[in-house]
Formats: structure tokens, C-alpha cells, sequence
């Protein structure tokens, strides 16, 4: 007999009438309502908080800041939790009623802003009265124990949200208060800096002034030299200008009778020079006729020559030696020498004819100037005599210049006395505004001075100095999805468990024949394992198809399903096998210890102690943690080593029924009528 023979032999029986393939169809749903309908049933609890009633009071009066802002900060935040629809809020008139209302359960739970709730929140501003805004919450445990829990979080919320933006204001205001006293001491510093810099200037300006004086005493002391070299020179002026006047005088007693005189000489000049003229011109005209006659007689042997050449008198040979002969005779000998000594008298006429006319031109001018030459002596003469006059007043007017220089001097030096304390003062102020402009912009360097976009920073980082970045790296996608490793382990479990009720661990039939012990082991276990197999892949397709589990690696999460029940219907039919009645009530002993330490909604490490070899040894605390990884996205290097641990406990469970097996062959009166059946 093969294995598969007796696993198909149980089959058939089970689905051998309806009722019985009724039986299988019940029991392959089972998991379905500890998983599926479990699930359904709490998939999205905190989207549906908004079907709670509960009671919110707003008693809050409202406040004014100190700067004039109003502040209606109940009714913002009442505003705040109605619209945000996280409960089904009923305002209520008076705390009393809404107590009244959480008492007999008409409402879940009640939340009171009292009177004093925007007071209290603006008191921050006054160091004096500073007081803390409260949040009156009403709970009652009857009602329902994790509802206040999560009233808690939402008042924990409220409470930060408010606190934040609140301290955010009131950081905001003390910083603009900073920024208020820095522009204050800015400004001061800035007026220091100028005081300083007008002192400075004042300083360096008594300085020069300073300088000036010493310069104005030197030259006063140079100017009253002066004025005595002034006045010394005036005397000798004035006695220079009367010897020019005097002078002047008789130069133009002696040069009255000049302008006559000279009109004598420009007419004697103008008759020499006509006389020249004349002469010059008889002259040119002889030398003139000389140079004619030459010409004409050269002319006349030229003729005769041709005559005397035609007549055959003389040769042409003999015509040209008489005319070179004549040539030679022209150019040298007394004849030519005359002429030369003519031509050059001639020259010397006519330069003494020109040199003439130009004595005659200068002495026409000489003669037209020297009544202005005689006019201006005269004028001459009598500014000299004015000259005098000026210098005499001169030399008294440089007396007094003098006496004035004198006095100039001394008030110099009383003022550059003055000068010099001034700029000694001056530079000690100064000193003393620098020193004080220093320190007034080192001391607005350190008040804060934020600009809007650091203050709004800054504040919120005052009201709210701690932030969490949270970073998931395997996160659920709903509450339902978060349990859903848990209760779709713990359906897989119960869904066995359940094949035990109705199914048989070892037939009698295999037991009476004679096939060996694990043959009979593994046939009886095949066909709880073929209906689990059916469980997990319907729970598989309604939780990721119906309820919308979108499993990260939805196909390995039903293989690692399948591993899971291949290791619990193993185990859970090893056990039956081995024990009968009593191995039902030990499995399911085991289903509780690993629902309390599986860590399925708590961490398992939170358990007592004893739990934790509970979790090591038995194998649900693994097939949840591996379910998450393969749901959420997580790391997957531990799913083969879970699922190396499931083949050993499917092992082992194979090891259990073998061991049933061997003993049940044996037939006692207890197996014919067991003492007790279940």
C-alpha cells in the first residue's frame, strides 16, 4: 500500500456523501473568520473614530496680547478638532452635561476648554503672571478601556500642537524684542560712530587750525620783515621818484626843439636820396647802351663774314677765325675793361641810390615819431612827479601796514596758544567718543537681531526643540494590515486544528495492514495537508483580493503559507496521532502559549521571561515574523532559514505520527474503546 493510496483513501472517505464534502468546504473556510473576518472587521478602526460621539465645552473668554492681538484660541481649537472630523464632536452648553453625557454612555468621552484658556496662553508674555492654559478631559473606562488611550493621543496632539504655536508666538515675540533693542544700541552705535567721527574730524580740524596758527605766527613774523622791508623800500622809492622827476624834467627842457630838428634831417635825407636816384638811373642807361653797341658791332663782322664768304673773298674757316679773333678782342683788353670798371660803378650808384632812399625813409619816420617821443618825455615827466606824490604816501602808508603787522603778530600767537589746547582737547574727545562708539557696536553685536525669516525659524525651533525624522523601512499599510501577520498565522493554526475534529490522524485501515510505519505516517498526513493547503491559498486570494492587503511579495507569502501549514498540520497530526483525545486538548494548550508569545501585537521580548523559550521553541513566533517581511517589504534573508526550521518541524511531526503508528499496531481494549473522545 503507497503512501499516496492511503492519503487518497482518507480523501474519498471525507468526500465520499454531501454532508461530508460539505464538512471539508466548512473546514477549509475556517480560517477565514479568525483571518479574513477578523481582519475585515479591523482593518481601519481609527478611520472609523469619527462615528464616536463625544462631547466638546468651549468656555474660553478669549484674551489680548500684548502687542493689541486678539486671541481666540478655545474656539481655534475647538474649530480645529470639528473640522478635522477625528470624532463626531457635539457641542455642549456646560461641563455638567457633558459629564452627565460620559456617565451614562451617551458620549465616549468629553473634552472642556475652560475660561481662562487663551489668558493663560498669552501670560508667557508677562514674567509676572505666567500661568498654563488646561485641557479638561472626561474619560470613563466603562465605556471603553482603549478609547482612552487614544483620547490620550489626541489630547497629547492638541496639547502639542497649541503649546507649539504658541511658544512659537511668544519666541517670536521676545526675538523681535532682541531685534527692538538691537536696532536701538545700532543706532546708538551708529550715532557714536558719527559723534565719533565728527569729534575725529573736529580733532584733526583743531589740529590743522593748529598748524595754521604756527603757520600764521611765522608769517606774521615774515609779514611784520616784510612790512619793514616794505616801508624801507617806500622811503627809496620816493626818493628815486623825485630823481626821476627830476631827470625827466630836463630831458624834456632838452628835447622841446627834437621834433624840428628832425623834420630838418628827413627833408635833407629825401633831397640826397633824389639826387641818387638820378644819378643811378644816368648810369644804368649807359651801361645799357654799352652792352647795345657791343651787341650791334658783332653783329655787323657776322654779315660781313657771310658777305665776304659768298663773294669768295674769305673762306668759311677763315670768317670763323675772324670772328673769334673779334670774340677774343670783345672779352679781353682796355675796351673790356672800361666796361667792367663802368658796370661795377654802376652797382655801387645803385646801392648808394637805395641806401639813400632808406636814410630817407628812416628820417621821414624819425621825424613823424618824435613828437609823440617828446609828448611822452612829457607825460613821463609828470607821472614822475605823481610817482613821487604815491611814494611819499607809500612810504606812510607801509608805517602803518607796519604798526598793523606788529599787532597781527601778537594776536597770532595768542591764538595759536588757544589753537594748540583746542586740538590737545580735541583729540582726547576723540579718543573718548571712538572708545565709546566701540563698545556700543560690540555690544549690539551681541543682542540677536533675527531677520523675519530667522525668527520665524528660530521660534519654531523654541516652541518645538525636539523633532523625529522617521525613517520606516518596512511600514503596514493600515492597522488591519499591521495585525494581519499575527491572526493569518494564528488562522493557519486553527484552521489545522479543526481538520483534527473531523479528519482522521491514521485510519484503522492502514493501521491493520502491513505497509511500513512512516508510509502510514506521511498517507495520514497528506490529506491534512492537501485541505490546509486549499485554507491557505482562499485565505490568501480574499485577504490580498477582497480586503486589499497588497502584499509586498504576494506570491511568496503564499509559498511561505504553505510552509507554515505544512509545518503545523504535521506537528498538529503528529500530536493527535501519538496522544488520541488528550493530544487535542495538548494542541491546543500549544495555540494559546504561542499567541502570547508569538509577539504578534506586542514585541515578544515584553513577555515574562518563561515566554521567551516558549517563543524560541515553537514555530508561530517565526511564521509572523516572516509573514511581516514578505507583507511590509522587509529584508528577506531570514525567509530561508524560517523555512529550513518548518521542514524540521514538519519532521518532526512525521517523526510524532511514525512513532503513532508503531504504537497503535499494537491493539489493546483502549484503542477499541477509548477512555475518553472528543
Amino acid at each position: 500500500m503507497t503512501v499516496l493510496r492511503l492519503a487518497r483513501s482518507e480523501l474519498k472517505r471525507m468526500t465520499g456523501g454531501l454532508l461530508p464534502k460539505l464538512t471539508i468546504l466548512a473546514l477549509t473556510m475556517v480560517p477565514l473568520l479568525y483571518g479574513a473576518v477578523y481582519l475585515y472587521a479591523n482593518w481601519d478602526p481609527y478611520g472609523n473614530l469619527n462615528q464616536i460621539d463625544a462631547a466638546l465645552v468651549v468656555e474660553d473668554t478669549g484674551a489680548t496680547s500684548k502687542d493689541g492681538t486678539e486671541l481666540q484660541a478655545g474656539k481655534k481649537v475647538a474649530d480645529s478638532l470639528v473640522d478635522g472630523h477625528v470624532f463626531n464632536w457635539k457641542q455642549v452648553s456646560s461641563p455638567e452635561a457633558a459629564d452627565a453625557g460620559v456617565r451614562s454612555g451617551e458620549y465616549a468621552f468629553a473634552l472642556r476648554i475652560p475660561k481662562d484658556f487663551s489668558a493663560n496662553l498669552v501670560s508667557p508674555g508677562s514674567f509676572d503672571a505666567a500661568n498654563q492654559a488646561m485641557l479638561h478631559v472626561t474619560t470613563n473606562d466603562a465605556n471603553n478601556y482603549l478609547l482612552s488611550t487614544i483620547v490620550d493621543k489626541l489630547t497629547t496632539a492638541v496639547h502639542s500642537t497649541v503649546a507649539k504655536e504658541v511658544g512659537e508666538e511668544t519666541a517670536n515675540q521676545l526675538l523681535t524684542g532682541f531685534g527692538t533693542i538691537h536696532a536701538s544700541i545700532v543706532k546708538a552705535a551708529d550715532g557714536a560712530s558719527e559723534l565719533a567721527t565728527g569729534v575725529g574730524q573736529l580733532s584733526d580740524g583743531a589740529a590743522t587750525l593748529h598748524d595754521g596758527t604756527t603757520q600764521l605766527v611765522t608769517g606774521a613774523d615774515q609779514l611784520v620783515a616784510g612790512q619793514t622791508q616794505l616801508r624801507d623800500g617806500a622811503v627809496q622809492l620816493n626818493d628815486g621818484a623825485s630823481q626821476l622827476s627830476s631827470g625827466l624834467t630836463e630831458l624834456k627842457n632838452k628835447t622841446a626843439t627834437l621834433p624840428a630838428d628832425s623834420k630838418k634831417l628827413a627833408d635833407g635825407a629825401a633831397q640826397v636820396a633824389a639826387g641818387n636816384a638820378e644819378l643811378n638811373a644816368k648810369v644804368q642807361d649807359v651801361v645799357g647802351q654799352l652792352d647795345a653797341a657791343d651787341k650791334g658791332l658783332r653783329n655787323r663782322v657776322i654779315e660781313s663774314n657771310a658777305r665776304l664768304v659768298s663773294t669768295g673773298v674769305l673762306t668759311q674757316e677763315q670768317a670763323d677765325k675772324v670772328l673769334a679773333d673779334f670774340d677774343s678782342t670783345a672779352t679781353s683788353g682796355p675796351v673790356t675793361d672800361a666796361k667792367a670798371k663802368i658796370a661795377g660803378d654802376a652797382a655801387k650808384i645803385q646801392q648808394l641810390s637805395d641806401g639813400s632812399a632808406a636814410v630817407s625813409a628812416g628820417a621821414s619816420k624819425l621825424a613823424a615819431a618824435t613828437p609823440t617821443l617828446t609828448d611822452a618825455i612829457s607825460q613821463a615827466a609828470a607821472g614822475a612827479g605823481q610817482l613821487k606824490t604815491g611814494a611819499s604816501a607809500l612810504a606812510a602808508g607801509q608805517q602803518s601796514a607796519l604798526d598793523g603787522a606788529i599787532k597781527l603778530d601778537d594776536g597770532a600767537h595768542q591764538l595759536n596758544d588757544g589753537a594748540g589746547q583746542l586740538a590737545t582737547g580735541a583729540s582726547k574727545a576723540s579718543d573718548g567718543s571712538h572708545t565709546l562708539a566701540t563698545e556700543l557696536a560690540k555690544g549690539a553685536g551681541e543682542i540677536p537681531n533675527p531677520n523675519d525669516q530667522q525668527k520665524s525659524s528660530v521660534s519654531k525651533v523654541i516652541a518645538d526643540p525636539v523633532a523625529v525624522d522617521n525613517v520606516s523601512q518596512a511600514k503596514a499599510g493600515s492597522y488591519g494590515a499591521g495585525l494581519a501577520p499575527f491572526f493569518l498565522t494564528l488562522a493557519l493554526w486553527i484552521g489545522v486544528f479543526m481538520l483534527v475534529q473531523a479528519m482522521r490522524p491514521i485510519t484503522q485501515r492502514a493501521l491493520a495492514s502491513n505497509a511500513r510505519s512512516w508510509k502510514i505516517a506521511v498517507g495520514g498526513w497528506l490529506p491534512f495537508f492537501v485541505v490546509s493547503v486549499l485554507q491557505a491559498t482562499i485565505l490568501t486570494l480574499v485577504v490580498n483580493l477582497g480586503l486589499g492587503l497588497n502584499a509586498a511579495h504576494p506570491v511568496g507569502m503564499w509559498l511561505f503559507m504553505l510552509a507554515a501549514v505544512m509545518a503545523f498540520s504535521a506537528i498538529i497530526q503528529g500530536i493527535v496521532a501519538l496522544m488520541g483525545t488528550p493530544g487535542k486538548f495538548v494542541v491546543l494548550i500549544l495555540l494559546v502559549l504561542q499567541l502570547v508569545s508569538s509577539g504578534g501585537t506586542f514585541p515578544w521580548q515584553t513577555t515574562p521571561m518563561p515566554l521567551h523559550v516558549v517563543h524560541e521553541v515553537l514555530p508561530m513566533g517565526y511564521v509572523v515574523t516572516g509573514m511581516r517581511h514578505l507583507i511590509y517589504g522587509g529584508e528577506l534573508s531570514m525567509i530561508w532559514p524560517t523555512v529550513l526550521g518548518l521542514l524540521g518541524y514538519t519532521l518532526l511531526g512525521a517523526a510524532l505520527s511514525t512513532l503513532a503508528v508503531r504504537k497503535h499496531k499494537m491493539w489493546t481494549l483502549k484503542t477499541l474503546k477509548p477512555e475518553i473522545a472528543v
